[in-house]
């Protein structure tokens, strides 16, 4: 199995990985609409090349300075992706709207639930918010209920974060259907350049069956996680953007997909990497390529040096699979740039230092965390007849996840070591709420491989056969929750629950 050189979760800049087990690799042409026998729609079904769309701004309702305040809606919305078809989906207040503050601001938001028959929450993925407020599936919103989500963001938490529902047992389901938002907080003094401008692009994917309706997992997804036939930016398919000769760009990528592992590249633009999920990097890295994986951000800025068009693509990565239906994910475009006209003015260069990251020393405690897989029980209702491997469970030492079982007791302030080990046979992206990490170190196969630079992460990938060790500190009591952020193997036991006591 061929992996290309890539950096790897953001926090290294060439790893190479291991083989990973892969079953029925003859049927690997097949598609998940074979799986489900569901006919599915066609890529040239959706049209593409349009101008980018912006995502919705959520618009403050309170004129008080550095207080943002809004009322949240989840519920039914009609997405029209094909001409003449109205897809049913789930939206926050009818889309995917991105909550722009700045550091320092108070946030108030009242919140309904609308989805008719289930549960949900907001879950703020990667924000310094209380555990009460943090969307946890212990505090589920009933449906057509309602509650009030209320924090304050601390100096220094500027980033580009993203938020999602995190219900127990539903939220694959409502991801898949929709459901994701951007959660933008501005620095008090931006160091990029504003001539670069600041550009989102929330990246999803979706399957259709031939009536534009969105299909059901099937038995192969909850193995390997939901891969939908059309991935989508800024909920359309290849998108366009003019630029001038010269010009550089700033933009903002979240990878708010259930599974899709995104390895990307921008074909005639070059790559810098300013900053990941906790916000910028201390310097600039130029980079060819970027492995994105789900709840994954990246800030690049890309410079368009060179005439003709510049492509944001996928390439080729293998994070194992098993089972039928490998898809290919390479060659996918995502964005389109047309550079054209005159040459753009001078733009002012990047600064060789953004900013200077504190790094976490001396843990109090070393804790172990292995990720690993099994067959059995624990997938009532789903028909195994067409599953290759029925009953899948994924489980963190060895157990699955237990809403009413504390796994771990931490204390608030305490820098701790965590080693996460993946004992399984495909990659797993390793996410944990309440704070922001750092990658310290890589092991694979006894070579030890540091990180090359600082950085602030909630969601780091682990490959098989790989030990991943991270230093981090809670800030806040209560429970939090880490997982494995390929929601179905969350669905399906790979979470649990440390209780910061203060």
């Amino acid at each position: 199995m061929h992996r290309r050189t890539f950096i790897s979760s953001l926090a290294s800049l060439a790893v190479a990985g291991p083989t990973a087990a892969q079953m029925n690799h003859d049927m690997s042409t097949m598609n998940h609409g074979a799986q489900s026998n569901e006919p599915t729609t066609s890529l040239l079904d959706l049209p593409e090349g349009q101008p980018l769309r912006e995502l919705p701004r959520l618009a403050n309702q309170s004129a008080t300075p550095g207080l943002f305040k809004a009322s949240i809606t989840a519920g039914p919305m009609n997405a029209r992706l094909i001409e003449g078809i109205d897809t049913p989906m789930l939206g926050y207040n009818g889309g995917n709207p991105v909550i722009e503050v700045t550091e320092g601001d108070r946030v108030e938001l009242d919140f309904t639930n609308d989805i008719p028959d289930e549960p949900t929450t907001i879950h703020w993925h990667g924000m310094p918010v209380p555990a009460d407020q943090d969307g946890n599936p212990m505090d589920a919103v009933a449906p057509g209920g309602g509650r009030s989500y209320v924090f304050d963001l601390p100096s220094g938490s500027a980033a580009p974060y993203w938020f999602h529902p995190h219900p127990h047992e539903f939220t694959a389901e409502q991801v898949y259907r929709g459901l994701a938002g951007v959660f933008l907080v501005k620095p008090k003094a931006d160091p990029i350049p504003a001539a670069y401008g600041d550009t989102v692009l929330l990246l999803t994917d979706i399957r259709l069956a031939a009536d534009g309706t969105v299909t059901p997992n099937t038995p192969v997804d909850l193995m390997n996680g939901r891969i939908g036939d059309h991935v989508l930016t800024n909920g359309q398919r290849n998108p366009k953007i003019e630029v001038r000769a010269g010009e550089r760009r700033r933009f903002r990528l979240i990878n708010a997909t259930n599974a899709r592992f995104l390895c990307l590249a921008f074909e005639n633009a070059r790559m810098t990497v300013i900053g990941t999920d906790g916000g910028l990097l201390e310097s600039p890295v130029a980079a060819d390529e970027i492995l994105l994986t789900p709840g994954e951000r990246v800030e690049i800025v890309a410079a368009f040096d060179s005439p003709g068009p510049a492509t944001l693509t996928t390439l080729e990565y293998d994070r194992g699979w098993m089972g039928p239906g490998k898809p290919d994910e390479s060659r996918l475009a995502l964005l389109t740039t047309s550079i054209a006209g005159d040459l753009a003015e001078p733009m002012p260069n990047l600064p060789r230092e953004l900013r200077t990251i504190p790094a976490l020393t001396n843990p109090a405690v070393t804790r172990r965390f292995v990720l690993s897989e099994e067959m059995g029980g624990g997938m009532e209702g789903v028909d195994h007849s067409s599953m290759p491997a029925a009953g899948m469970k994924f489980l963190i030492n060895g157990a699955s996840f237990d809403m009413n079982r504390i796994d771990t007791v931490s204390k608030v302030g305490q820098v701790e070591l965590w080693e996460i080990v993946n004992d399984a046979d495909m990659d797993h992206p390793f996410h944990i709420h309440g704070t922001q990490f750092q990658v310290i170190e890589r092991e694979l196969g006894g070579v030890v491989s540091q990180a090359p630079y600082p950085a602030w992460k909630d969601t780091v990938n682990v490959v098989p056969g790989e030990t991943v060790r991270v230093l981090l500190r809670q800030e806040l009591p209560g429970t939090r929750m880490y997982h494995c952020h390929i929601l179905e193997h969350e669905k399906l036991g790979m979470m649990g629950i440390v209780d910061v006591q203060a």
